[in-house]
């Protein structure tokens, strides 16, 4: 435009315009800002309509999504937080933390990523279109389907394509494994466990963000921070049905036992832990009572003893990965198992015990194990490694 019968003031009018376009936009068009304040405030009333059971004030707020799936969860806390937002006309995508706490489980909320997609309706408010995993977050359980809840004495199950029945057996062997790892276990923990029971193996890999071959075969596993706080939140054991479903009566209850002794320690389960010490103990408390001989429960271990490879050392980490040989992985487990079970043959269930946290509050993984078995079994690492060995022989050859 030429100066040319420009108006006065015309060119602070334009400057001004375009100063106020970064803040609330020219032509009364709501900004950046602006969109992510009313996306925030859909969304607060979003998760205030679902906490409070109010279908219709949670329609207003856009698609039902699955709002009915959480019907029988039981929910203290549900928020989002909006952490970015992208916007194109009358459409958006905003990325929000979605925190939320089961009640009477979680000491402190979940935090979830989630994607959303946006529309605005004919009068200019946004509603929500979709709302979903954010890319490389792991599913809900409800975004899997309608979710049956059943309250067991110390159990919380949350199942998706279940039958009542089949939670309730679930339910069942959860109340006997609390007790049996409190009896085992002295240390304070919350006493009970929220139990995910998905449809099948890809439902159980979607909730744990990994491909199914990670977790084929493998019957549970238990969520869960190293090194978390105590108000961290409750962990979940996450079930897989297609292993689970082949297991006996005694074998079912073993693997909830299992998990369960993870959630009770996991306050001292640090990354100074090795995995041979954790999982051994969870077996320990496992297989505790229980009618099975060692050969029983350890026969890819008591396989290798029999013809001559004794293992030299016990398991590293990387021998307990899901995606190894599955021989390999079976005798990790034997292992420390049998590493615990003379543990506690010799030096007593609550020096076991103590052991564990000991390792549990060192300062790192280095000199974890060493320092713990001097200061708690007055032993060394070369006197113990060879002692299980000279067990394995004993018990195995």
């Amino acid at each position: 435009m030429s100066g040319r019968g420009r108006m006065p003031g015309t060119r602070v009018v334009v400057a001004l315009c375009l100063l106020l376009a970064g803040l609330v936009g020219c032509g009364g068009r709501p900004g950046a800002d602006g969109t992510r304040a009313e996306v925030q405030r859909l969304l607060d009333r979003r998760a205030a309509a679902l906490l409070h059971h109010d279908r219709t004030a949670y329609l207003r707020t856009g698609a039902s999504g699955w709002s009915a799936h959480l019907r029988e969860v039981p929910l203290a806390d549900w928020s989002y937080r909006v952490t970015g937002l992208r916007r194109d006309g009358d459409e958006a995508v905003a990325e929000a933390e979605l925190r939320y706490r089961v009640e009477g489980y979680d000491r402190a909320p979940v935090t979830a990523g989630r994607t959303l997609a946006l529309g605005r309706d004919a009068d200019g408010a946004w509603y929500v279109k979709t709302d979903r995993p954010a890319e490389g977050s792991a599913e809900q359980l409800w975004d899997q389907g309608p979710v049956e809840a059943v309250r067991g004495d110390h159990s919380l199950v949350l199942g998706v394509g279940r039958s009542e029945d089949d939670l309730r057996g679930f339910a069942r062997l959860a109340d006997r494994a609390v007790p049996a790892v409190s009896r085992a276990w002295d240390s304070d923990w919350s006493g009970h466990v929220v139990v995910l029971v998905p449809k099948s193996l890809t439902g159980m890999a979607a909730l744990l963000g990994s491909p199914e071959s990670s977790y084929r075969g493998i019957a549970a596993v238990t969520t869960g921070e190293t090194d978390a706080p105590a108000e961290a939140p409750a962990d979940r054991i996450i079930v897989n049905p297609d292993a689970y479903g082949v297991l006996g009566d005694l074998g079912r209850q073993v693997v909830l036992t299992h998990e369960t002794t993870h959630v009770a320690t996991r306050a001292h389960t640090t990354r100074a832990t090795p995995l041979w010490l954790s999982e051994g103990y969870a077996d320990w408390i496992g297989y505790l009572g229980g009618a099975r001989t060692p050969a029983e429960a350890a026969p890819e271990l008591a396989r290798a003893v029999r013809e001559g490879r004794v293992p030299a050392a016990l398991p590293a980490d990387a021998d307990f990965g899901f995606t190894g040989e599955a021989g390999r992985l079976a005798q990790a487990y034997e292992s420390g198992w049998m590493a615990c079970r003379m543990i506690a043959g010799r030096w007593g269930e609550d020096r076991l015990a103590a052991f564990y946290r000991a390792v549990g509050a060192h300062d790192g993984r280095a000199g974890a194990v060493a320092d713990a078995l001097e200061d708690v079994l007055g032993t060394s690492a070369e006197r113990f490694t060879e002692e299980w060995r000279a067990s394995l022989r004993a018990e195995f050859g």
